[in-house]
């Protein structure tokens, strides 16, 4: 595995009072063993405007460990530039992109950029974007999805969001960031603790749990209007939403009748349904990838291991044989793997299973991973993890070769939660 040592320091907002600004730093501590070389050349136009497009899309596609940069040494090209492909052939670049940013006639501004495989000499496509003048990094970030899912056959997640928890200054932030951690914003600040937040599969919602009434008590918040209401707050716990992939429905554990066990109710809070009946803990429940069965952690067999139960109920079987301690159960939304943590000699540690065959495989070397989620691609996966006894949080690709690290200086910073693709 190539190692790569440098640091992208990238600054982003924090909306709330008392922590008027922090720091998020990405490391990336590892990348692919074949990267595809691609060289961004400079766009064109508006030179501020461009600059920031130009360069968004080239810290995505590094960043992704997928690809190598090879430096354009300054050449300027726009979308309809002739382009020498021999030339650029000759420096190393499988691809190139070629773009320009400017006015459109409504006053927003337009990047348009154009995509080459210069091995073979063709152009590969390519599109404009028209977006406000705050917004050229999500311009940017558009690109590097278009030319990721032509370089590479899946489509990019350059443009979702993440969401997660930051704990500072006896404060609890929700914060909600572009993927790579800039833009973000609170969505909710608390003094009490705020744990599982979980997209709606539109992007549009957050549920989570919030301890504010002294209690965990679940909520469904709107990310656009800031508006929420609670969707459990029976007696005892309510905790761990997840929700069905067609957004109807949230998986929760309630302990209102004695220990924790799965439930399902609607998004607006009705239908409660219990799914899973065992003496044991049944916990961190998780929707598969069609919707027809939930994944959840139980010790009902001695030992915490994860089961799979029908969405709509009745038995469940065990998934997990490998080990005395598998928990947090991740389902990836192509179906073909599960995410969760395994202790393995005293370490809690990321591991992912292919579900057709049962092949398990321990993906970090940390001590303390917990909360994995999935890119909406399936190929990274994002934790929380602790170093110097600091929480951060890291991303690693499902075959363990791509690593990142995320820290926030201003404090811990935990329960990560990867958005679906943008609509």
């Amino acid at each position: 595995m190539s190692r790569i040592s440098r640091r992208l320091f990238l600054a982003f907002s924090v909306l709330t009072v008392g922590l008027a600004q922090a720091q998020l730093s990405i490391e990336i501590t590892g990348a692919g063993a074949n990267r595809i070389p691609a060289a961004i050349a400079d766009f064109s136009g508006d030179a501020t405007a461009a600059r920031i497009v130009s360069g968004t899309v080239r810290a995505d596609l590094e960043r992704s460990g997928l690809f190598r940069l090879v430096d354009p040494a300054g050449a300027v090209l726009d979308e309809n530039s002739p382009i020498n492909h021999g030339d650029w052939k000759g420096r190393g670049a499988d691809a190139l992109a070629a773009g320009s940013v400017g006015r459109a006639p409504d006053g927003r501004m337009e990047a348009r950029f154009r995509v080459y495989d210069t091995q073979k000499g063709v152009s590969l496509g390519g599109a404009a974007y028209i977006t406000g003048n705050d917004q050229l990094r999500a311009a940017g970030h558009r690109i590097a999805d278009y030319i990721y899912e032509k370089l590479t056959g899946e489509r990019g997640v350059f443009s979702t969001r993440i969401a997660y928890v930051v704990k500072s200054r006896g404060q609890y932030l929700l914060q909600i960031a572009d993927a790579d951690g800039q833009g973000a914003a609170t969505a909710l600040t608390s003094v009490e603790p705020i744990i599982s937040p979980a997209w709606s599969p539109d992007g549009s919602k957050l549920a989570y749990v919030s301890f504010e009434k002294k209690k965990p008590v679940i909520y469904v918040h709107s990310i656009a209007t800031g508006q929420r209401h609670i969707v459990a707050n029976f007696k005892g716990s309510n905790s761990a939403p997840a929700w069905s992939p067609d957004g109807r429905r949230l998986a929760i554990v309630l302990s209102k009748d004695g220990n924790s066990q799965i439930y399902s109710v609607d998004a607006n809070g009705n239908g409660l349904q219990r799914l899973s009946q065992s003496g044991g803990i049944d916990t961190e429940p998780r929707y598969s990838a069609d919707g027809s069965s939930i994944y959840f952690t139980s010790d009902r067999g001695g030992s915490p291991q994860i089961y799979q139960v029908s969405a709509s109920g009745g038995d469940a079987r065990r998934v997990t044989f490998e080990g005395s301690y598998n928990v947090s159960p991740r389902p990836s939304p192509d179906g073909k793997s599960l995410a969760f943590i395994t202790r393995r000699e005293g370490r809690f540690q990321l591991a992912v299973m292919d579900i057709a065959s049962r092949q398990v495989q321990v993906l970090t070397d940390s001590n303390k991973d917990e909360s994995p989620s999935f890119a909406p691609n399936s190929r990274m996966i994002l934790i929380a993890t602790e170093v110097g006894g600091r929480g951060v949080l890291s991303a690693v690709s499902s075959d363990g070769r791509i690593k990142q690290r995320l820290t926030v200086a201003a404090g811990d910073v935990r329960e990560p939660a990867w958005g679906p693709y943008a609509q």
